[in-house]
């Protein structure tokens, strides 16, 4: 059971970022205490946070803004620290909830740090799982220590599987935006520019889960996590294109019987579900009125167009360490797409070669996990390379 909400303590793993300035609105309303922030590097927004709510620990990976945010924070008397290790550490800090909301693979090893120190998780880090699942679950079941997962699909999952876990799923309904180009041929994606990718319909997010969104790679994702997190099959996933992002995801029972959680598309909605849990407290969130929203739509996924999507689901029917050279080949096609580097187009062709052409293992270990990964990007780099 939770401890009394006044006392609740938070490490925000990523704090600078969408998700985890979204969880210090919700620590700032609640009046929660956070014990611990980290970002990438130091920033004037990470200063404010840290002068806000005052922790005990600030962590900057980047070891070149280390010096700059220890002078900033010099009159403080926050312990600053720096790298990957440090990261690991802050998540192993006694609290009441660690909030991972960093990107990238970089989220995986403070997760398990988390778990081992019996810290409970709120999970917005979607890597952590299609990488590293297994070792994930087995930290979870071994410390008996709760995930409790923040995008906003898995937590309606979970949120419709509460009181339910006697009765068997027929399958888990994944509802999907579409990002900004649905409806396009593959021949239209090979004219479309950053600034479009980088505009999503209903959602604001950071750039590199945008360009996946619209990639759909973000669903192919989240697949994967659902597979993990809810011990289903990947046929037993549906993901269904759900424009208005108003019903966040469903569950079908043996029966038939379908539920799901709906709400207005805000991100604090799942996140300070996931610190309150299992109780629900007021919230600063805009109610749903179904009569403003009219009409709800459901159609399939073009799998085909967007063949991220079919590649994560051809990734976790394989196991192993194949998810992992997925992730590894998006991430390195993703950041060459944000650098200029490659168009649009091309993150789905490099991440369908690479999943074809670099060998996956069915031992998933840190070891396996990181030369997957990094054989993944290499191979990627090589094939920019050759093009440019």
């Amino acid at each position: 059971m939770p401890v009394n909400d006044e006392n609740k303590t938070l490490t925000i793993l990523g704090s600078t970022g969408s998700i985890g300035t979204q969880t210090l609105d919700v620590c700032r309303m609640h009046g929660y205490k956070v014990k611990a922030l980290t970002a990438n590097s130091s920033t004037d927004l990470l200063e404010k946070q840290a002068r806000e709510f005052h922790p005990e620990t600030v962590c900057v990976m980047n070891e070149g803004a280390y010096a700059d945010m220890k002078e900033r924070l010099a009159d403080t008397g926050i312990k600053v620290t720096c790298g990957k290790e440090a990261l690991c550490e802050t998540a192993a800090i006694p609290v009441d909830m660690v909030i991972n909301a960093v990107v990238g693979m970089v989220g995986l090893e403070p997760t398990l740090a988390a778990l081992n120190a019996h810290n409970r998780v709120g999970l917005a880090n979607k890597e952590t799982l299609v990488t590293g699942g297994e070792l994930v679950k087995a930290a979870e079941k071994s410390n008996n220590v709760d995930i409790v997962p923040i995008d906003s699909e898995h937590s309606a999952i979970f949120q419709s599987l509460m009181g339910n876990s006697q009765n068997k799923i027929e399958k888990i309904i994944l509802t999907a935006s579409g990002g900004p180009f649905f409806g396009y041929t593959k021949d239209m994606l090979r004219g479309v520019t950053m600034e479009q990718a980088l505009h999503h319909p209903n959602w604001s997010m950071g750039r590199k889960i945008t360009t996946d969104s619209a990639t759909l790679m973000n669903k192919g994702l989240e697949l994967i996590e659902a597979v993990r997190l809810f011990d289903v099959t990947p046929e037993q996933v549906e993901v269904v294109v759900h424009r208005q992002s108003i019903l966040h995801s469903a569950v079908e029972y043996e029966d038939g019987a379908v539920i799901g959680q709906l709400g207005v598309p805000d991100m604090k909605i799942p996140i300070q579900f996931a610190v309150t849990y299992p109780r629900r407290l007021p919230s600063c969130s805009r109610k749903l009125s179904l009569f403003d929203v009219g009409t709800l739509t459901f159609e399939r996924a073009d799998e085909e167009t967007f063949v991220c999507l079919a590649e994560a689901r051809g990734a976790i029917a394989k196991g192993g360490t194949a998810p992992t050279v997925l992730n590894g080949a998006n991430e390195a096609a993703v950041a060459a797409f944000l650098d200029g580097k490659i168009p649009f187009y091309r993150i789905g062709e490099l991440v369908s070669a690479c999943c074809a052409a670099v060998r996956y293992t069915a031992e998933v270990t840190l070891g396996t996990i990181n030369d997957a990964d990094r054989a993944a990007r290499e191979y990627v780099d090589k094939e920019i390379q050759k093009g440019e």
